[in-house]
Order: structure tokens, then C-alpha cells, then sequence
């Protein structure tokens, strides 16, 4: 069977895991009273979500690792490549879920503090940076869409890579504050970069990135609205840290902004929304940030906002490729 059909192959088998592996988890953190704490300064109807489980990005991740791991015994997969990648999604996950679990089992709608969270994501995301570019056989080269040309960054690449892979998790943990938002959004863009992947000949990401889309899909199963689960900082760390990280391995960083540029809208939404706050001495200058949010309290349904963003992601994507 050539790649197409495998790496296929691999993102159904990614999704059956999740729709399996939450399945399971589901009861358990119901029964451990492991549920989601909603922030006061949310929106008012997200205040009927509390208690809903969460931290259901175990199951939605370890979907995804498995499935990961299966690659490199039936393809050419790179064992070492896709481990690190995995890994990398791993870290990240372990600091969403230490997050989660101080505030499920101390009932606080708060976790770590933004530089416990900080210093740990900088860490995790220098050590994966180093990987990348002294075993990967590729030093601290980046590719240069449009122009089609490579960068040669240096030792410099180490805080690019680092700063990407940061910045990444940390806007899709932004993304993930609507039934299906983030696993409907990250889901897409990690199919679009299976592509990419798969046109660029990189084998490991094109089978890590397809198990990641495929246990999104699956995951969205029990997530989507009105959602039966939430990933928590769990999930969207992972996946925030384990999409960068495929990307970041086949060296295409550069395309992020373009294809993800709804996580770049997220996180701008918010500086946009603090920065005027602060400017106009309380005004605000969305309805509420993040950005989805906003059209939410502008009178469109959360399924709405949500389907929005997703042909948007895949608007980004599609565009994105003309470029490549």
C-alpha cells in the first residue's frame, strides 16, 4: 500500500481510539467529580457547562499515541521522529494536566500561574527545539514559502523553534472555549498539514499529524455541542504543542500563520482586547475575547460561531496551499 492509504489508515484508526478511549473515560471522571469549573468573568450561559467533565484530552491524546506509534511497523516512518514528537505532545499535555487537576481536585477555577506554565513550555520547547536540529540531519534550516528557498537560521533556530512551539500551545489553549471549537479547528489544519507533509516527503509527520487529526475527529464525537466532555488544558496543550511539533519537524513553520490564522486571530483578539483596556481606562474593545466570544455574545448560537470558525480554518487552509 503506498502512503496516502496508510497515513489514511492511520487517522481512522486515530479517530475509532478517541471515540473509544473517551468512551471509557467519560464515566471515570464523572465519578471522581473531575468537572469543568467555569470562570466568572465568562459568558453567562457557559455557566450551565459547569461539572461537565474534563481533562478529556487523555483520552483524545493517548488516542493519538497510540495510533502515532503504530506508523513506523507498517510504514517508513521514523521510530526516533515520531517518539519526539509524540513526546513533545506529552509535555505540553502534563503541564494542561497539572493545570486541570489543581483545579478539579482543589475546586479552583484557577491552576498553575501564567510563569509556572511559562517557564515549564520554554523548557520542554528549547529541548525539543535542540532535537530538531541536531538529529534531524537538517541543522537550523527553514523552508521559505512563495520564494521557495532555505534559511539557514543557525544556532538561532533553537529560540525560533522554541518561540513557535510556545506561542502555538499557547493559542490553541485559547481556541479551546466553545463545544468543539478547538478539536473541529486543529482537526482541520492537521489534515491540511498531512498534505503538506506528504507532498514535502516526510513520512513521520505526515503519520503523526494524521493520527492527531483522526483522534480529533473522534474526540469531537462526545465534544461537540452540547459537549458530553472537554479536553481541558489537557488536550489543548497537546494538541497545541503536538501540531507545532509536526510542523516544526518537516521545517514549514513559516506556513503556520497563514493556515492557522485562526489561532493568530485568537490571541491578537486578546492582546487587542487588554492593551485597549488598559488604553481607555476600562473600555473594552471586543464584547469579550478570545475572539469567538465576541460573535457569541453578538447573538450567534455557539454551534453557529463554531461551524463559522471551522469553514474559516479550512478557507485558511485552502488558501494557504496556493502558496506551496
Amino acid at each position: 500500500m503506498n502512503d496516502t492509504t496508510m497515513v489514511t489508515a492511520t487517522f481512522i484508526l486515530g479517530a475509532a481510539l478517541a471515540v473509544l478511549f473517551t468512551w471509557i473515560e467519560i464515566p471515570v471522571l464523572k465519578k471522581k467529580q473531575f468537572g469543568q469549573f467555569i470562570r466568572e468573568e465568562g459568558p453567562q450561559s457557559h455557566q450551565s457547562k459547569a461539572g461537565t467533565p474534563t481533562m478529556g484530552g487523555l483520552a483524545l491524546y493517548g488516542a493519538c499515541t497510540v495510533a502515532a506509534l503504530a506508523a513506523p511497523f507498517y510504514a517508513g516512518a521514523d521510530l526516533r521522529d515520531m517518539l519526539v514528537m509524540i513526546a513533545a505532545g506529552l509535555l505540553f499535555g502534563l503541564i494542561g494536566f497539572i493545570d486541570d487537576y489543581i483545579k478539579v481536585a482543589k475546586k479552583h477555577n484557577l491552576g498553575l500561574t501564567a510563569m509556572q506554565k511559562l517557564i515549564l513550555q520554554i523548557v520542554f520547547a528549547v529541548l525539543f527545539s535542540v532535537y530538531v536540529m541536531q538529529f534531524t540531519g537538517k541543522g537550523g534550516t527553514l523552508w521559505v514559502p512563495l520564494l521557495n528557498i532555505t534559511l539557514d537560521l543557525g544556532p538561532l533556530y533553537v529560540p525560533f523553534a522554541a518561540f513557535v512551539l510556545v506561542a502555538m500551545a499557547n493559542a490553541v489553549n485559547l481556541t479551546d472555549g466553545l463545544d468543539g471549537l478547538c478539536s473541529g479547528v486543529t482537526g482541520i489544519i492537521a489534515l491540511f498539514f498531512v498534505i503538506v507533509a506528504l507532498k514535502r516527503g516526510n513520512v513521520s509527520s505526515a503519520f503523526y499529524l494524521a493520527a492527531l487529526a483522526g483522534s480529533c475527529a473522534g474526540f469531537l464525537v462526545w465534544n461537540r455541542h452540547p459537549a458530553k466532555i472537554f479536553m481541558g488544558d489537557t488536550g489543548s496543550m497537546a494538541l497545541g504543542a503536538g501540531l507545532t511539533a509536526g510542523v516544526i519537524m518537516m521545517r514549514t513553520e513559516l506556513l503556520i500563520p497563514a493556515a492557522g490564522f485562526i489561532y493568530v486571530a485568537e490571541v491578537l483578539s486578546v492582546i487587542i482586547q487588554v492593551l485597549y483596556f488598559k488604553k481607555t481606562g476600562g473600555k473594552r474593545f471586543f464584547r469579550m475575547a478570545p475572539i469567538h466570544h465576541h460573535f457569541e455574545l453578538g447573538g450567534m448560537s455557539e454551534v453557529q460561531v463554531v461551524l463559522m470558525f471551522w469553514g474559516f480554518a479550512a478557507l485558511c487552509c485552502l488558501l494557504t496551499w496556493f502558496v506551496i
